[in-house]
């Protein structure tokens, strides 16, 4: 296995060539024989070069390669904010907020019941139920940019998934203070102090978009030479991306926001159009390095509560979307479909259940196993969710008549 010690740079960079090379052929022979997604094929390559199978990628590296997995994630923020124009918000707006909140909620509250019946421990319970909350947006805007998908579903889809961010932040920050409470046995603080942490970081990471977008968009609305935008669209990002990891704050809504600021000040799609000409081979980058992460011996752990974790997420995401469709008068398409595109788990719920293990192992012997309960399951059943996510989304759009005749 090749270890971080080991690993040179001249190493790092030739295995980095050889995962984009295979991964393009993994992805390229999925779509073909298997009718997937190409996200799907790069998962397995990544899931086959790292510790599970041939151990090319160790943890080790893996971490020295943190930067590709952020910039990957920013340019997703960044694609996401290009769809948010206020135009789709005056036709939209009721149906992505009111779907946001009910599928992160029926989440929620599908896991934390759930967990509850099979192990009658209520801080157990609460933490599942908050990480169940979160959903990846990489993988489901990946099939919708390879499908060149168009249309309500898709449009509420890349609005949903960027909002869901911040409602599984605010869900969780809750969680921990009952946790805490629990664990410690003492009464619950007053909601304001629950908000205040959540709401300041959701806060931070929208000035820092808003503050950036405002002065790429002052800049860019003379600029017509592409090769131009595409150094100032790729600048900022990577601006607003140092900031948000320096104010601890969402890179994803950070350039979420700056994505949105850009579309609403300017009214262009030239800079979203050249940026994304760089993205395909960041995106493969990406995948292969989060299945390369995956660990197949972590199936054999999740038991009961992994299964249970599972059924009642699908379960209350999907009927937490219908009902928020049902409630805002959402397109029939949305209402029928779009619960099945928000499977995917990865970073978010990774990162949380990392922080929970932080939060808590200063509670002593029951925080700590209970934070490494929440990371061994989150990344069990990640590596179920992010292999099943992208053909469900894929089904849907399809099954909602959102694909170009020919991408079929």
């Amino acid at each position: 296995m090749l270890t971080a010690a080991s690993l040179d740079i001249n190493t790092l960079i030739t295995l980095l060539g050889l995962a984009i090379v295979v991964g393009f052929f993994g992805g390229r022979f999925g779509r073909k024989f298997f009718k997937a997604p190409q996200v799907v094929g790069f998962i397995i390559i990544g899931l086959l070069l790292g510790e599970s199978f041939l151990g090319f990628f160790s943890e080790q590296a893996l971490n020295r390669l943190d930067l590709i997995s952020w910039f990957a994630l920013a340019l997703i923020g960044f694609a996401i904010g290009g769809e948010m124009s206020i135009a789709v918000f005056k036709r939209l707006g009721k149906s992505i907020f009111t779907i946001t909140i009910l599928e992160s909620f029926g989440a929620f509250l599908a896991v934390t019941v759930a967990i509850y019946i099979f192990t009658q421990r209520l801080p157990v319970a609460l933490l599942f139920g908050a990480l169940a909350s979160a959903t990846a947006p990489a993988a489901t805007v990946d099939v919708l940019r390879e499908y060149e998908s168009s249309g309500p579903l898709t449009t509420t889809l890349y609005a949903v998934v960027g909002l869901d961010d911040a409602t599984a932040i605010i869900i969780y920050a809750f969680a921990t203070m009952m946790i805490k409470g629990l664990l410690v046995r003492e009464s619950m603080p007053p909601a304001l102090s629950l908000l205040e942490a959540p709401l300041l970081e959701i806060g931070r990471s929208l000035f820092i978009g808003i503050m950036i977008g405002v002065l790429l968009s002052f800049v860019i609305k003379r600029v017509h030479d592409r090769e131009a935008l595409m150094i100032l669209g790729i600048g900022s990002i990577v601006l607003c991306t140092g900031l948000a990891l320096t104010f601890h704050s969402s890179l994803i809504l950070s350039n979420m926001a700056l994505g949105a600021t850009v579309i609403n000040l300017t009214k262009r799609t030239e800079v979203f159009d050249v940026v994304q000409r760089i993205t395909p081979p960041v995106f493969v980058l990406f995948f292969i390095l989060v299945g390369a992460r995956l660990q197949t011996s972590l199936l054999a752990k999740l038991g009961l509560i992994g299964l249970a974790y599972i059924i009642n997420r699908v379960a209350g995401k999907s009927i937490g979307t219908w009902f928020g469709g049902r409630i805002s008068n959402a397109p029939e398409t949305v209402r029928k479909y779009l619960g099945f595109c928000l499977l995917s788990q990865a970073g978010v719920a990774i990162g949380l259940s990392m922080q929970a293990l932080r939060d808590f192992q200063a509670y002593g012997a029951a925080g700590r196993e209970l934070g490494l309960l929440a990371i061994n399951v989150i990344a069990g059943t990640t590596l179920i969710f992010q292999i099943l996510g992208p053909p469900f989304t894929k089904w849907a759009i399809f099954k909602a008549d959102e694909v170009p005749e020919e991408k079929r």
